[in-house]
Formats: C-alpha cells, structure tokens, sequence
C-alpha cells in the first residue's frame, strides 16, 4: 500500500556485484560538474522562498506509466539510490541502496576530498549504476551536496566518477538542497497546523526550512510550500571531527550545541515565526530515525514504524540522556546505530538540539525520506506522470516546490 508518497520496495533487488552499465546522464549534463560560488565556511546561507524546479522538458510523453526514474543523493556521509515507477498519486520503489561511504572524511581540515574517501564514493556509485542499468531506468537525477560543493578537487571527483560508472554528478546549491528536502518530506506536514520547521542534518551542511500549509497541488504528492530556509555549514562529519565523536562528554556536548544555537542566532526572528508552538518540527536525517528507533525500542531498525512517527519533547529527552550515558561500545553494539554511525550520532543530536532550542514546539515528526523523493517526485511531475486525474479545466501550474 502506497503510504504518503513513498511505496514499499518491489522484490528483487539485484546484487552489487553486476557489470558496470553504459552512460546515465542527470537531467543538466551540459555541466554536470558545475559547482555554485563556495560561501565562507563560517556563516550560513539563507534566501527568500523559491521553486527548487527547473527541469528540462519531459524526455517522453507526459504520464508514460513503463517510465523508470532514478534519484541518486551523494552527500558527506552517505550514498543513496532510489528507483521508482510513478503510480496513480505517488510512486512505487523498485529498488533502492545506501552505503556510507564518508566522502567528506578529513575535509573541514584539507578542504580537498582525500583518496580513500573517493574511492569509497565511486565504489557504491559502480552499485548504484548497475542497479540503474538492470532495472531499465529511462530518467535520473544524481545530485552531490556540500563535500563536492566545498573541496578544492570536487571537479578533478565528478570526472572520475563520470569515467568510472558513467554517471555524470550535479552539484547542487544549497538553495535546491532545501527544496529537494521540503519536496520529499512535504507529506508529512501535518496539515492541522500552521506549517512546519524541516531540518535536513547532512554529513556537511545542515538546512533548515519553514514550510507552510501544504497544498493540494495535482493528483500527486502533496507539494512543499516554502517560506524561507537557511543552510547551516554543520552536519554530523564536520561538527565530529572538530569536537571529537568517540568520547564525547557533557561539556563536549553542549559545546557543539551552543556553536549550532550560535549559526542559527536571529533566524526566527527574522523569519517572523513568533509562535513556534503552532508549528510542528519535522526531522530527516540518521540522527533523527535513530532517536526514534531507540525510543521505539526496536531490536532492528524498521523504516515502516519510524517514518511518519511522532515524538513529544520528553522522547527526545529521555533518548539523548541515554546517548550520553552510554560509551562508544555500547553505541557501536545498538542496533539502531551500528559502527558506523557510534562516531557521528551525538554530533548529529547537538544540531538538533539546537534546532529544538531555536524552534521550541513539543511535537517532532520523523521522516525517513528526503533528496531522493524530492527528486523523484520534481521529475514525475514535471513528466506529468500525475496530470493525467486532473479534472478538466484545473491549472497545471507548479508554483510550489
């Protein structure tokens, strides 16, 4: 059953060890590597509300039901793959794989991608490939965030990668980081209240989003409303490697707290959010579904329970007090957290403890989804693959992310 514009995943998924494919290009492969303007490391940036879309016209008629989409998100941590078929109102996924492979390992300190992280990266891109290649995909969008954003060799990666697996990489801004975010999670504002606070806790950057109402739209996935956003240079592999994420004691903890409260300082004020309570926060990230998990007490983790789930102030509470009692064994041997995330967990929850400070509401819905759905959905919609159920006479307009 289709849940909220993400479907369970269709049995098979083939192996990671298949034949490389041919060339899959990303929607703008004019300049697949083209970086936008880096912004200083020591100040966030943040833009009035505006469409994250911009995709070329459809590759084939609009609402063609045998069309395969792909979305690949490279972040600073992770590398992750969705392929999906649209359905009536939402999408299937047929395949889908993430690995971590730490891209931006040793970056905050060299400001370049160091060898054994790129080839982590090209490695599970190879898999990535492959599955694209074995489940016929006919449109693709592959986005790489701020470690190719910020690292001097990010170009000399994009062109390895290209040669290695045939995939050429976007590098996208932040602004349509955050509309990528806001489009993927946008079925989970809850539409009794005033809008939503979206926090998006990546390996590199962190980005903040105050979303609206969510509207009807076409006969698709509910669309995001933005209102304004802000990307904070801070995600779980930078603000680690600077304040350590083995041992981490209270002091260390709230140290990494009070520099993300430090970023965040004025947003809300100049957003204009005057009641936070009518809002509700909406987190995606691995520190966010680990926090649910382990409040959930799941011997294993289950997306099917966390994504969608609720958590009042005091889960969240209870869940990082527990976190900071335990050692880094004991955070290696959960199994809502695993080796390799012990190192990166806490860091994770100083952001969004900040986020919490700066934004205080009692209720956090947890979204296991993200970039990949916001592409997935951009990409449908902009096939048409929903406007085929519009009754006669609706505008087609997309205002909305």
């Amino acid at each position: 059953m289709t849940v909220d514009g993400v479907a369970p995943l269709d049995p098979p998924s083939c192996s990671d060890k298949i034949a490389s494919p041919g060339k899959i290009v990303s929607p703008d492969p004019a300049q697949p590597c083209a970086s936008p303007a880096r912004t200083p490391p020591d100040h966030p940036v943040s833009a009035p509300p505006a469409s994250a879309s911009g995709h070329p016209a459809p590759s084939y008629p609009s609402g063609n039901a045998s069309a395969v989409y792909a979305a690949i998100d490279l972040g600073t941590n992770n590398c992750r793959l969705l392929v999906a078929r649209p359905t009536a109102r939402s999408f299937r996924v047929v395949d889908a794989f993430s690995r971590i492979v730490r891209l931006g390992e040793g970056l905050t300190a060299s400001g370049r991608l160091c060898d054994e992280a790129m080839a982590r990266a090209v490695a599970a891109l190879e898999v990535c490939a492959a599955k694209m290649d074995l489940r016929g995909v006919t449109r693709a969008r592959i986005v790489a965030t701020e470690a190719c954003r910020a690292a001097d060799n990010g170009a000399e990666f994009c062109a390895r990668v290209e040669e290695r697996t045939g995939l050429q990489l976007e590098v996208v801004d932040r602004r349509t980081e955050a509309g990528l975010a806001a489009t993927g999670c946008a079925p989970l504002v809850d539409p009794t209240c005033d809008g939503a606070v979206l926090f998006d806790i990546g390996g590199g950057s962190t980005e903040v989003v105050w979303l609206g109402r969510r509207s009807a739209g076409d006969d698709g996935p509910p669309r995001a409303r933005i209102r304004s956003w802000v990307s904070l240079p801070v995600g779980v592999v930078s603000l680690s490697e600077r304040h350590g994420g083995v041992r981490v004691s209270p002091d260390v903890f709230h140290a990494m707290v009070d520099e993300v409260c430090g970023m965040l300082d004025g947003v809300r004020q100049s957003w204009g959010v005057r009641a936070p309570g009518r809002l509700h926060l909406l987190g995606t990230s691995g520190t966010v579904t680990t926090v649910a998990g382990i409040h959930l007490g799941l011997d294993r983790y289950d997306r099917t329970r966390v994504d969608g789930a609720w958590l009042g102030a005091s889960h969240i509470e209870e869940v990082v007090e527990r976190l900071m009692c335990m050692s880094f064994e004991e955070r290696v041997a959960n199994p809502c957290i695993g080796a390799q995330r012990a190192d990166l967990v806490l860091a994770g929850c100083a952001i969004m403890e900040a986020v919490r400070r700066v934004f205080p509401t009692d209720r956090l819905r947890v979204a296991d989804r993200g970039l990949r759905e916001g592409m997935l959905v951009q990409l449908m919609r902009a096939d048409g693959a929903w406007r085929r159920n519009r009754p006669a006479g609706t505008p087609s307009g997309d205002a909305h992310a």
